[in-house]
């Protein structure tokens, strides 16, 4: 017996799916708003959720996200108005399972709940059979999960497949990830950075040479084409292929062969292609710059990598995991993470996503020295500057701009930290009470890093008595 969810506020609209639903022996339960689906999916788990679109207190379509985070998550049908284009789209993207326009037929529910309850047994199915290794892959949000979705999905077939993202997200770690749970595991994993390839040596490099074919090719040599014959060819920034090298790998893709400079005859290669990339390449197709064809060649599959600020549950297990290895690595004891140190990151847009993150937990690490304890003042000042100002924003409800001259200034705020006294306001101050807080609190935590946590010196330097120094930093959520 399976259980339901419908989320509607029509009333007659929902006793007529339960009706179908329970004359097939499966349970049901009702929810007439979100806050009640809400309550429902807290209190139970359920295999398909019936959602309206056009609800009390808002649109279905935004719970679609809380639904996607369910462990085990319900399929999803979305009931919308006939006519709502926007809507119907607005689910798919969303990962619903179908939509529905309302008023449906019994026959059009029926064949569509069917259809939801044979997938998911099926997914069941093949989730147990398909779980993959992932001794590197760490985080559990719900961005990360779709990724990872997607990545046993390409693990258990051979078609090409294309990885997006920004710069250190982590592409060729799921590409390896993909081959290591893959049938050629135990083959190659070849990776081509088309962004250093020599332009000279670029046919060498990928199809090899043979004896005699130029000056200094005093042997016969493999290129990587070949070196992948069975196992994993990852073109790393495919987006940087030049034009010239595009056309001649389009054949090799399609055929599988190549000939190597200076060869008489073709040689074969039975590589699975995974290609990366941080660039747009339809935007590319458009401009000219990729070919149409070569883009469909690669993107058989496509695993879209969520940037770090978009998976900011993830930080503590990265951090974790990465302070593991660090201390297997140098011998060394590990850390515990302050309050403030997590509160921080979380705050930071990360540009450089988790390969910034992975070295800026070193650095912080080296700051800290015999320290057991990580702190925001054992971050760069950079990061806590980017982080404050980022603050002030939100406490103001006032964007920080950059000056001509690189000054940093505010519409409301100007400056922080050390200059925050010392320029002119030039637009509309916020009121006096709010000010002050927002100085305090970046005068100590400018105070502690200055200080390296050294109270005798903070208490001197500020001073403060000891006291209200620990007044001050439990009122502004601080800590040493």
């Amino acid at each position: 017996m399976k259980k339901m969810l419908i989320v509607d506020d029509d009333i007659e609209a929902c006793e007529t799916i339960e009706s179908l639903i329970t004359r097939k022996s499966h349970r049901c339960d009702m929810a007439h708003s979100l806050s009640q689906a809400r309550t429902r999916l807290q209190q139970e788990s359920y295999d398909v959720v019936f959602l309206d679109v056009g609800l009390p207190d808002g649109s279905g379509l935004g719970m679609l996200p809380e639904l996607m985070d369910i462990p085990n998550a319900p399929e999803v049908i979305i009931l919308t108005g006939k006519g709502d284009v926007d809507g119907a789209e607005l689910a798919i993207k969303g990962g619903v399972w179908d939509y529905l326009l309302k008023p449906s037929s019994v026959r059009e529910i029926t064949l569509t709940l069917n259809r939801a309850l044979k997938y998911r047994a099926e997914k069941a199915t093949r989730e147990e059979r398909q779980e993959l290794n992932l001794p590197f892959v760490i985080g559990t949000s719900q961005k990360i999960q779709v990724s990872l979705q997607l990545t046993t999905k390409a693990a258990h077939s051979d078609a090409s497949v294309l990885i997006t993202g920004e710069t250190g997200t982590g592409k060729e770690l799921f590409a390896r990830t993909i081959h290591e749970n893959s049938s050629r595991a135990g083959k190659r994993f070849v990776v081509v950075d088309c962004a250093s390839l020599p332009v000279s040596l670029v046919e060498s490099t990928l199809f090899g040479h043979v004896k005699g074919a130029f000056t200094g090719a005093e042997s016969d040599s493999p290129g990587l084409v070949k070196l992948a014959d069975g196992g994993t060819l990852f073109l790393d920034e495919v987006g940087e292929m030049p034009l010239s090298l595009q056309k001649v790998f389009l054949r090799v893709l399609q055929e599988r062969r190549f000939r190597p400079v200076g060869g008489a005859s073709e040689e074969n290669s039975n590589f699975r292609l995974i290609a990366a990339t941080n660039r747009d390449l339809e935007s590319m197709v458009d401009e000219g710059s990729f070919r149409s064809d070569l883009l469909f060649r690669i993107k058989t599959m496509r695993i879209r990598l969520p940037a770090l600020r978009h998976r900011i549950d993830d930080i503590v297990a990265l951090l974790e995991a990465r302070m593991r290895h660090l201390c297997d690595k140098y011998g060394l004891e590990e850390k515990g993470f302050g309050e403030d140190f997590i509160v921080t990151l979380n705050t930071y847009s990360w540009p450089g996503n988790i390969r910034e993150l992975h070295n800026i937990l070193e650095r912080a690490m080296v700051e800290a020295g015999d320290e057991k304890t990580l702190y925001s003042v054992h971050l760069p000042r950079d990061l806590r500057i980017q982080v404050a100002r980022t603050q002030i924003e939100k406490m103001t409800g006032k964007e920080i701009l950059s000056g001509d001259n690189g000054e940093e200034r505010t519409a409301g705020v100007r400056n922080i930290g050390q200059k925050i006294f010392e320029d002119i306001f030039d637009s509309e101050l916020p009121q006096l009470k709010e000010f002050k807080s927002t100085a305090e609190k970046i005068y100590l935590s400018e105070l502690m890093r200055q200080c390296r946590g050294d109270i005798t010196a903070i208490l001197e330097k500020s001073g403060l008595s000891r006291s209200h120094f620990y007044t001050l930093l439990k009122k502004y959520g601080l800590s040493m």
